[in-house]
């Protein structure tokens, strides 16, 4: 019998075997008792922590900011790094975090962050705006409009496909062209929307930007 010890069962231990399930099932499959399988525990330890899979998406998303966090410390921006950049550097990194996880802007939507470990990055944003010559409230309509379109975006692009752990699934294009034959404009437009996603996501973040530029500097 091993006498190895186990580390004790905590909301941030369970966050991880989370984070790590929702890999494998997705967000629709992934339930306190599988997790409680994962952990190998008996479903009713995790109600100690969560009172329902709500509680544990907050503390998901909680554990996904943390990450984010401990990059952003670990690689400042430099001193005098443009605005726009700086921004288009902080969205695009959102992304690139919410990608690792299968559904991960599903999970990171929505959710209400169960420690103070958003303070830092979200000052950090605010601060590179108002210091670019933002008021205070402008630059708060700035920086969450850029991080709903990243938000949204991300929602979407998981949504599409293809699917992170096979590789399969995604949009037709050509069947999705052929049914509409009759609206060509309609038709062309999925190769933009539906392909080269990275491009795409710049291209629109850089649109974005311009437009934050343009009515609210």
């Amino acid at each position: 019998m091993s006498t190895e010890r186990r580390a004790p069962l905590d909301r941030r231990r369970v966050a991880d075997a989370a984070l790590r399930l929702l890999d494998e099932v997705g967000l629709e499959g992934l339930t306190l008792r599988a997790i409680a399988k994962e952990l190998d525990v008996k479903a009713p330890a995790l109600y100690w922590h969560f009172k329902d899979k709500q509680a544990l998406l907050d503390e998901m998303a909680t554990e996904m900011m943390r990450r984010m966090a401990a990059e952003l410390t670990a690689d400042p921006e430099t001193p005098d790094a443009d605005w726009r950049e700086t921004l288009f550097r902080r969205m695009s990194g959102l992304r690139a975090h919410l990608l690792r996880h299968r559904d991960g802007a599903k999970v990171y939507a929505g959710t209400r962050f169960t420690d103070l470990s958003y303070a830092e990055p979200m000052e950090a944003n605010l601060r590179t705006l108002v210091e670019a010559g933002f008021a205070p409230d402008a630059a708060a309509r700035a920086w969450f409009t850029a991080y709903s379109y990243t938000i949204g975006f991300v929602i979407e692009e998981q949504a599409m496909g293809p699917d992170p752990a096979t590789g399969t699934g995604g949009y037709d294009l050509d069947a999705r062209a052929d049914r509409l034959a009759a609206h060509p404009l309609a038709a062309e437009s999925g190769r933009v929307v539906f392909q080269n996603r990275d491009r795409g996501f710049e291209a629109g973040l850089r649109a974005v930007i311009a437009g934050v530029a343009a009515t609210l500097l």
